[in-house]
């Protein structure tokens, strides 16, 4: 799954609200059946999906839904309703391990032939939001389908309940899970790695720090839950002018120094060598420029 900055999550049942948050600035939305649906609106929330999805250009906007979990009794009929052309992923809820993701599978592999997809165009991404899919991250990140993944360390939400956490705007007491998540994700090699979420609506210099201290960590993008989030994310998890022209100033200097034969030169002060040169052009190649 391509890596994706901003992340709005929009109630299923909610039609109009979804074709507004298609037309914000967000890099993607998320179409949620589960905690923001009602029990009675279930059903609504499926069929929104049929309208929206077969509307959908893969290649310009991404989409995906969150089924309800396996423990409940509507997570087959979400997976068959979500399953047709215009869906990127299925965000996974309430994981325990890696049977969970396999199971999706099965229900994502058996709704793409029902829709005549190709098997494989559904992906899926793991929200980790209990103690144990944090302490089994690398066996649930290597299951079939995977192509990102969401660590959750929300204010007061289903991760700190089960972790037993005390929330803070800093985030000390949910560090060593961030961080874990990025490693492994990275070991995994994904692209797209996300967090969520930054609650208070209002408070959009909080917002903007928790996601500069994310996108530090080596988040890729973050879930938000108002349209007007998404400039402040997209700007935090992008590179900025002054970090693009850093970036290819330093290749720039190490390709002009390894052409006269050496494997480290000074630039801005700093000594750089072939890692630093890598990761510069990685990072430039993951933000879609060239060097």
């Amino acid at each position: 799954m391509k890596p994706v900055r901003s992340l709005l999550f929009v109630p299923g049942h909610k039609l109009d609200w979804i074709h507004k948050a298609l037309a914000s600035e967000a890099d993607a939305i998320i179409i949620d059946l589960e905690d923001a649906v009602p029990a009675g609106e279930k059903e609504t929330a499926r069929r929104n999906l049929a309208e929206v999805l077969p509307c959908i250009d893969r290649e310009r906007v991404t989409v995906l839904v969150r089924p309800n979990a396996l423990d409940t009794e509507h997570f087959g009929l979400d997976v068959a309703a979500a399953t047709r052309a215009g869906l990127s992923a299925l965000l996974l809820p309430k994981l325990f391990g890696r049977d969970d993701v396999v199971r999706y599978d099965a229900l994502v592999t058996a709704a793409e032939i029902a829709a005549s997809l190709p098997r494989g165009y559904v992906e899926l991404v793991p929200s980790l939001e209990t103690a144990r899919s944090i302490s089994l991250v690398d066996e649930i990140l290597a299951a079939p389908r995977v192509g990102g993944v969401m660590a959750a360390a929300a204010k007061d939400a289903d991760v700190s309940r089960e972790v037993g956490f005390t929330w803070t705007p800093g985030g000390a007491e949910s560090l060593y899970l961030r961080s874990k998540v990025v490693v492994a994700a990275r070991a995994a090699g994904l692209r797209c790695i996300v967090l969520g979420l930054w609650q208070d609506v209002r408070d959009l210099d909080g917002l903007r720090t928790f996601a500069q201290d994310n996108s530090g960590l080596g988040y890729t993008g973050q879930v938000i839950i108002h349209p007007s989030h998404a400039p402040v994310v997209n700007q935090e998890y992008s590179l900025g002018e002054r970090q693009i022209a850093y970036y290819r100033g330093l290749i720039a200097a190490f390709e002009e120094g390894e052409s006269q034969g050496h494997g480290a030169v000074s630039y801005d002060g700093e000594h750089i060598d072939l890692a630093h040169a890598n990761h510069a052009r990685q990072a430039l190649a993951l933000a879609g420029l060239n060097h």
